[in-house]
């Protein structure tokens, strides 16, 4: 947590309130925060937040470099900033004169096109996230970037059996796992197997054809309707205007063991899998 649809929803709302503005300044207030790959915040002092991106579960911030005040990071090409927010990680704009917080790990000062000044905060409390500013050349050096599986959101039926082929991992294992796909966590593996009516512990490369398809799409629906309910809150997990999301309000089976199942009145069963706490019906997860 947070998953695809949250970190693509922090995306959308953190996009209009930083794109297009200028780092005047940064303060990293937290050194664990910086991948020690990165570049150092103050190094990003002239560049311009040319768009606000996702890949899997990182926020990814694009950066024009071509003002920044140091000389040798003029000249990179492609920079980008990405976020990890990890389990409490949080990016929100406030009013320039706005003082860190005692969660606050790094801090950018912006200047919008106007002149208007205001500051991004890089708040954790867990203090599990992480920062990472570099090239494409630098995020390669980065093992869980350089390994991160495909986008489920693109996958075809084709591709995403190529992903299981092989695999004798329960499936719910193998669509945790980072390198296989991107973004996918335990709220959304849980309700797509319902949705797909596939028990979570079958490997996934018993699968026939058929339900292999019948999981991709649903994986595909219930990912797209958590983004336009602007994803789930459990606990700490806000946009990037501080809004909560609504998505929990319409989970079918996580975090509901022992309660009735919506889809045929029976109790929902609980379960380690990949050493994760799991929900199933078994009823309709055969």
């Amino acid at each position: 947590m947070p998953e695809l649809p949250e970190v693509e929803t922090v995306a959308r709302t953190l996009r209009p309130h930083v794109q297009g503005c200028v780092i005047t300044g940064a303060s990293l207030l937290r050194d664990s925060s910086l991948h020690p790959l990165s570049l150092r915040p103050e190094d990003l002092q002239g560049c311009t937040i040319t768009d606000v991106g996702r890949r899997g579960k990182l926020l990814l911030l694009e950066l024009d470099a071509a003002q920044a005040a140091r000389p040798q990071v003029r000249a990179a090409t492609g920079l980008r900033l990405a976020v990890h927010l990890r389990m409490t990680g949080r990016l929100m704009t406030y009013p320039a004169n706005t003082q860190p917080g005692t969660h606050t790990r790094c801090v950018f000062d912006l200047a919008d096109a106007q002149g208007q000044k205001r500051r991004l905060f890089f708040d954790d409390v867990r203090a599990f996230g992480l920062l990472l500013a570099g090239t494409p050349q630098t995020m390669q050096q980065w093992s869980f970037w350089r390994e991160l599986g495909p986008e489920p959101l693109e996958l075809t039926d084709v591709a995403f059996s190529a992903c299981l082929d092989g695999r004798n991992a329960a499936i719910k294992a193998v669509l945790l796992d980072q390198k296989v796909i991107a973004g996918v966590g335990n709220i959304y593996a849980d309700e797509s197997l319902f949705a797909a009516g596939i028990d979570p512990r079958c490997k996934a490369a018993l699968l026939t054809a058929a339900q292999r398809s019948r999981l991709l799409a649903c994986l595909k629906d219930v990912l797209l309707l958590s983004i336009s309910q602007c994803g789930s809150s459990i606990r700490d997990y806000r946009d990037a205007n501080g809004n909560v999301g609504a998505f929990q309000n319409s989970f079918a089976v996580y975090g509901r063991g022992g309660q009735a199942c919506r889809a045929c009145g029976r109790a929902l069963e609980k379960a380690k899998v990949a050493g994760r706490a799991t929900v199933f019906c078994p009823h309709c997860q055969k």
